[in-house]
């Protein structure tokens, strides 16, 4: 069993005695310390967004999640089956006071976390993780008398709100990629890019979407994790040709390989760069801006 405390959120393996894999106590414990920071932040809204991949215990930990917040009198917008960056969005354009986006990312299926967002649908910063962790540990919860509790509501259709940003975006050519006619396979390991990610690709015109690994079971056909080793299912499909490219996302959908069209894998590192090599292109040069984790390739 395996508990991780950071600033950017907790992880764990589920299952095992308390404070030694993520619990259903481990897990209220940091969702109430979570909320109990939001509840001392400097902001009107009381509105806390919550969505999860498909995983198999994200079900139990989303509904622990939203009954602790409501017991601390936040109101909760569950997105349910939903990706990282479509939780990041709906928080700043809900105007919600933060955001719990329930994932272990790449990890695998026996693993799960609560990633936390500020305000602004960021990742909340060094200082304000270290005041969460603080509340954890002091466990200082003040929960609300039963006429105060928070409220509980659902949607659905954030999913397909993002997919029309994305459209809108000044650089996305619709018209250009659907007239090439594109055949695409994907693999979305068994989660919630099995949702989104085809989704996006009719709307932008693909005219053939091969799936692969697209039932949101959260039972990962293989390593979430986006690595060449891990991608041989989707490899040995575009080898036989028939298909423009291969995509791949892990369980939350924020991290995008790409494989050719003779199976061979563009790679992570390249992706970021051929974008922004695109985007600078069309605005005439600029700077780019990433963290290491993403890549130094832009450098």
């Amino acid at each position: 069993m395996t508990l991780i405390k950071s600033i950017s959120g907790i992880r764990g393996t589920i299952g095992g005695p308390t404070g030694q894999g993520l619990t259903p106590l481990d897990v209220v414990k940091y969702a109430a310390a979570y909320g109990t920071w939001v509840t001392t932040q400097n902001t009107d809204s009381k509105l806390v967004v919550i969505g999860r991949d498909a995983r198999l215990s994200g079900d139990m930990v989303s509904r622990l999640v939203a009954a602790t917040l409501q017991g601390l009198g936040l109101d909760v917008l569950d997105l349910g089956l939903s990706t990282t960056p479509t939780v990041e969005l709906v928080v700043p354009a809900r105007r919600a006071a933060g955001g719990i986006i329930l994932t272990a990312s790449h990890n695998p299926k026996q693993w799960n976390a609560l990633k936390l967002l500020n305000a602004q649908g960021e990742f909340i910063s060094d200082s304000e993780g270290h005041q969460v962790l603080a509340l954890a540990d002091s466990e200082a919860f003040d929960f609300a008398p039963v006429t105060k509790l928070g409220s509980y509501q659902t949607d659905d259709t954030t999913l397909t709100a993002h997919i029309d940003a994305i459209l809108a975006l000044p650089l996305v050519d619709v018209e250009a990629i659907r007239k090439h006619k594109f055949r695409v396979v994907v693999d979305a390991v068994n989660s919630s890019g099995g949702i989104a990610v085809p989704q996006l690709l009719a709307a932008l015109g693909v005219e053939t979407v091969e799936k692969l690994h697209c039932e949101p079971t959260g039972d990962f056909a293989h390593n979430p994790e986006p690595l060449p080793e891990n991608l041989r299912d989707i490899a040995k499909i575009l080898e036989k040709g028939g298909f423009d490219l291969g995509i791949v996302v892990d369980p939350d959908v924020d991290r995008l390989a790409l494989v050719s069209e003779n199976g061979e894998m563009f790679g992570e590192e390249y992706t970021l760069v051929a974008v922004a090599d695109y985007v600078l292109k069309a605005n005439g040069g600029g700077n780019t801006v990433s963290n290491r984790s993403s890549t130094r390739a832009l450098r």
